[in-house]
């Protein structure tokens, strides 16, 4: 009894459930960029090299019809595959970076070496105790 209260609880955390609808998503998501890769990258690719059919690409081991094949085209469309799914993973974490830098700068990134509350860098003055920081940043009609 004390095994399952324990999964009830792994499963019951947002993580996994995170997860689960991550992959399900993914697995959706593999099903356009096969489709993508076989019906509008690989023929455009065959175009400019000269009209080869990747899925036809293979090298025959042996002869007759149940001769073995290493069909290395599939490789090719998979490397593809993989590359476009590589693109699209970097771009969404590029994007998803550009909006929480923006507020990793508004973070404190140092102490005021006279009462010790974080300030950003670029201030002059500490909020906490109002004491000048950067004596040439301060105009001197403000000093």
């Amino acid at each position: 009894m004390k095994v399952f209260s324990e999964f009830k609880k792994f499963i019951a955390r947002g993580n996994v459930i995170e997860l689960a609808v991550a992959v399900v998503m993914g697995a959706a998501f593999n099903s356009i960029v096969t489709s993508v890769v076989n019906d509008l990258v690989t023929p455009l690719l065959s175009i400019f090299i000269g009209g080869i059919d990747f899925s036809a690409l293979a090298i025959t081991l042996g002869s007759g019809p149940d001769a073995a094949r290493l069909t290395y085209g599939n490789l090719i469309g998979a490397v593809i595959h993989f590359l476009i799914v590589a693109i699209v993973a970097f771009l969404t974490i590029k994007a998803y970076n550009s909006f929480t830098k923006k507020e990793e700068e508004a973070k404190p990134s140092r102490k005021c070496e006279y009462c010790d509350s974080p300030i950003t860098a670029s201030a002059v003055r500490c909020p906490n105790c109002t004491t000048i920081l950067d004596e040439s940043a301060v105009p001197e009609a403000v000093r």
